[in-house]
């Protein structure tokens, strides 16, 4: 896959075009940068993981959730170091540019992309089925309310990053919290026999009780068991607005991590232990469910049915800006039309946020279905993950003697295994959902095709993802010489 660094175009752009492309420098401390990891991810614990209760059962999803936990566990010790190395917005489509070449980067960045422009079009929808539920100002789950999410939250990251960041620190707070209140009164009603009580299906290989669809529902739940931590491996897109990137992000990496690992046990056991496996498995609201087993709504669930709305305002809020931080990064350098990174006087990229923002509105109004688009996300999460993990392989194997502030623990084994369960978990998507699989398919297919034929011939050897890949080209070059 590795190639040669492609010349930029043969008309080089002014001596103002990174000015005219700068983002505010020192916004953000490893504390907005923990917050902005959870963030990323909080809404998945208000919903949708437990759908995989219904294609593996309590067991198969928990072993699916394990595995998961291990592969972004593995992943974001690699993301760690390759952050130090490289502490640029370009995030994972960098690190694979210095690796993999110009077309590894290109098809690294482009599945990111596809990720977060995705994922917060389906985030929307729920966002609107959770404010019809609430009853809140008498709306209904449609395309104001839809229109109204993208407007709001995206001019508030028009203001400005730092304020973006806070913003999203506090509603993050909020859900979070709310979680650990959850948990406490779920565990009041704790009983083990409810988590395996999914009737078994007796022609599955392997079923019993705590694998009611046998060994194969293990497979088919680890997309389910990604969104207890889809999305963390974004904080090294804030790199360029970051105070002292190098330390600052593999800090703020690992605390991610370890928050959204907690968070993970105590809702997935407190959820099924509360109420039933079986009676959560196709909720559309699986925590308030767990709370409320006469159907009759509590004073706790009602807290925490508001606090699933603030969820999904943190994941939805923080995903565009990962967002626009890797359609920034790959205009930029020219892998996009180079428009789409110009930044304000406030130093945001707001075409970077109003481009995918319409797209992002405009297929959630078309169709109003949230799970497919989640499932296209996840399509294109799990491509990321296995080039971003065999990016630091290659990056270990051929240079070694490359400065890197921070190391992974156990090296090149730990990206190996975030490698191969990102593997396992992309052909997972095609148990779940085939279609979801086959769109994203289509999408990585037609943006290839524009590498192919224009945006390679028109890089910008300026851009410091470029310059990166054409330093390390050089030193290889005077080693051979």
């Amino acid at each position: 896959m590795t190639m040669e660094s492609p010349k930029s175009s043969a008309a080089e752009p002014a001596d103002d075009y990174l000015e005219r492309r700068a983002l505010r420098r020192g916004s953000a401390g490893w504390l907005l940068l923990t917050g902005l990891g959870v963030a990323y991810v909080v809404s998945g614990d208000y919903s949708g993981w437990n759908f995989g209760l219904a294609e593996g059962g309590f067991g198969g999803l928990g072993i699916a959730m394990a595995l998961m936990g291990v592969m972004y566990a593995c992943m974001v010790f690699s993301l760690a170091e390759l952050s130090s190395v490289l502490p640029t917005a370009g995030g994972g489509y960098g690190f694979a540019r210095r690796a993999l070449g110009p077309l590894g980067g290109f098809l690294t960045g482009t599945a990111i992309l596809i990720e977060y422009i995705l994922a917060p079009a389906a985030i929307s929808i729920f966002i609107g089925d959770y404010v019809e539920s609430l009853g809140l100002f008498g709306l209904t789950s449609g395309w104001p309310v839809y229109l109204a999410c993208f407007v709001i939250f995206i001019g508030i990251h028009l203001w400005g990053v730092g304020e973006a960041l806070r913003f999203s620190f506090v509603v993050t707070g909020i859900a979070v919290a709310a979680l650990l209140v959850f948990a406490v009164g779920a565990f009041m009603d704790f009983d083990a026999s409810k988590l395996n009580d999914i009737p078994v299906e007796a022609d599955a290989f392997g079923s019993n009780s705590w694998l009611p669809m046998g060994l194969l529902g293990i497979w088919a739940a680890f997309p389910f068991g990604m969104w207890f931590f889809l999305g963390v491996e974004g904080v090294p897109l804030a790199a360029e607005e970051t105070k002292d990137p190098a330390r600052t992000l593999p800090r703020a990496i690992r605390w991610s991590m370890a928050i959204l690992i907690v968070l993970a046990l105590l809702t997935f056991f407190a959820s099924a232990g509360a109420r039933g496996a079986n009676a959560i498995q196709e909720a559309g609201n699986p925590l308030v469910e767990a709370l409320q087993p006469g159907g009759e709504a509590t004073a706790l669930s009602r807290i925490v049915n508001y606090a699933g709305l603030a969820g999904l305002v943190a994941s939805f809020f923080s995903l565009i800006y990962a967002g626009s931080r890797q359609l920034f990064a790959l205009s930029r350098a020219g892998y996009l039309p180079r428009f789409l990174s110009l930044t304000s006087s406030r130093k945001a990229p707001y075409l970077g946020l109003l481009v995918p923002g319409a797209i992002g509105f405009s297929l959630a109004a078309a169709t109003g279905d949230g799970a497919r688009m989640l499932n296209v996300a996840v399509f294109g999460a799990t491509i990321s993950y296995a080039l971003m993990s065999l990016s630091h392989i290659v990056l270990r194997r051929r240079e070694p003697n490359l400065e890197r502030p921070y190391r992974t623990p156990g090296g090149m084994l730990t990206s190996s295994v975030a490698l191969v369960l990102a593997c396992s978990a992309l052909v997972a998507t095609f148990l779940v959902d085939v279609t979801a699989a086959l769109i994203a398919l289509a999408v990585y297919v037609v943006a290839i095709a524009y590498f192919g034929l224009y945006s390679r011939k028109h890089l910008v050897a300026r851009a410091p993802e470029e310059e990166f890949a054409a330093l390390a080209a050089a030193e290889a070059e005077l080693e051979r010489d």
